[in-house]
């Protein structure tokens, strides 16, 4: 299709749990699954858009593409039985301020939208 000019990160997962809760702590491998799937997967599309978007040509104003991800109000406003969420979705925000000034001189636009609590069948525990 003549190259990459946008790329949208927007899967995650959000499943609640308590870091330590009724059940005892929640299992590192529960954790590092919500990380691998928010922040790492997010990561890696990045990876992937950047180098195909740096070998466009560029437009009048130097852009040579765009890269949008997806935080979340949680980065900002933890939530109970959210640590790991949160955290991923933290890392997401922060990941969007180095990879913006990281490119911005190659022409690649990052940024990041952080949105509020939106009723999907995934967070529907939150609904009850």
């Amino acid at each position: 299709m003549g190259g990459l000019n946008l790329a949208v990160n927007c899967a995650g997962v959000g499943w609640p749990k308590r870091l330590v809760g009724k059940d005892g702590p929640m299992p590192g491998e529960f954790f590092r699954k919500v990380i691998e799937i928010n922040f790492v997967g997010t990561l890696l599309v990045c990876k992937a858009a950047a180098a195909a978007m740096q070998k466009n040509a560029p437009n009048a104003e130097g852009e040579r593409g765009a890269i949008v991800m997806t935080a979340s109000v949680a980065a900002f406003d933890g939530q109970v039985g959210q640590a790991a969420y949160s955290a991923s979705k933290g890392g997401v925000a922060q990941l969007t301020k180095a990879l913006a000034n990281e490119w911005a001189p190659h022409g690649v636009n990052v940024n990041a939208i952080a949105p509020g609590y939106v009723k999907t069948p995934l967070n529907r525990h939150i609904w009850r």
